[in-house]
């Protein structure tokens, strides 16, 4: 797993506590690589593993990105899995639109803000622990429904252009990472339809052995992740490794 990174090599989780970002805190520590996971999620949940520093951050505020960065000190860091990221808040009233009479600015702003800018400002805030000359992998969530190319049904507007907006962020970022350090790489991954709070409401349309476990998508995503040199950094894969049209 991730062989291109150094033994105890340094791993920031962002989104930790959730389905698939807690399950990619756990197959990093399975695997025996890494000597430190830094584990950020709001709640900050504390994990038997010594390896394991858990982080009390909300990512999504500009003053956390820093205090992420304050904590690292400045330190290398070998892998950012990015696991941020909505699609629905029954609480807020947002949920995917069916329609153009649906779209509401305000849920819009808010898809956006989670799904495309919170990735780019975790870039932003860890430029100084990614550039130099380290190998360095930054996975961060996206989805198949956000490629342009691939839109074939409509609707979910909101969620398809902010994940059609984090992927123009990641791939620009991609160009300025390679002059910053050239053994780093950046990664766009759609991870399927995975049994999480995220999908709950939407599973009763996924095809029989396409809901997967948070497990599964974390092994295969870190295993994706090999194929992710700086030579193909920027570039879009789905679970099983197939390139995402843009």
């Amino acid at each position: 797993m991730l062989t291109r990174l150094p033994d105890d090599f340094t791993a920031v989780v962002t989104g930790a506590s959730g389905g698939i970002g807690s399950a990619v805190v756990d197959a990093l520590l399975e695997s025996g690589r890494p000597g430190r996971v830094i584990a950020v999620s709001r709640g900050g949940h504390p994990h038997p593993d010594p390896r394991v520093d858990a982080l009390a951050l909300d990512l999504t505020t500009e003053e956390d990105g820093a205090a992420l960065a304050r904590a690292l000190d400045g330190a290398p860091v070998h892998l950012v899995f990015n696991a941020i990221g909505m699609l629905h808040d029954e609480r807020l009233g947002i949920g995917p639109e069916k329609k153009l009479d649906d779209l509401d600015a305000d849920a819009m702003a808010r898809l956006y803000h989670v799904n495309a800018i919170t990735p780019a400002l975790l870039l932003k805030a860890l430029q100084p622990n990614l550039k130099g000359r380290h190998p360095a992998l930054f996975a961060s969530l996206s989805a198949r429904v956000g490629s342009i190319g691939d839109n074939r049904l409509g609707g979910w507007y909101a969620y398809r252009a902010s994940k059609a907006a984090h992927n123009m962020l990641m791939k620009t970022a991609a160009v300025e990472l390679r002059r910053l350090n050239p053994q780093a790489a950046i990664a766009c991954l759609h991870p399927g339809t995975t049994d999480t709070p995220l999908s709950a409401p939407f599973q009763a349309r996924v095809p029989e052995g396409k809901l997967f476990t948070p497990a599964f998508v974390a092994e295969r995503l870190l295993t994706v992740l090999e194929t992710c040199t700086p030579d193909q950094s920027g570039i879009f894969l789905d679970w099983a490794g197939e390139r995402v049209a843009w």
